[in-house]
């Protein structure tokens, strides 16, 4: 597996539960999937740009906002 899909994953986990979001809710109200979700987390999925972008419309976040998130879990 790949570190920057773990770390994807972790920022991922962390921004959902910094905003009160269930794995469900979060993939209701961007249009995926939870197991999807729970994939992502894991890292056992790389995300496309398109679901990035869902991901960031729901969250609040801006794509430079989760990618130094990523860029933090990488480093740490």
């Amino acid at each position: 597996m790949k570190n920057h899909n773990k770390a994807f994953g972790k920022a991922l986990r962390s921004l959902r539960r910094a905003r009160g979001y269930t794995q469900e809710t979060l993939a209701f109200a961007a249009g995926l999937d939870r197991t999807y979700i729970s994939l992502l987390e894991l890292g056992s999925r790389s995300p496309t740009l398109d679901t990035i972008v869902a991901l960031c419309g729901t969250l609040d976040v801006t794509l430079s906002e989760i990618a130094a998130a990523i860029e933090a879990e990488l480093n740490a």
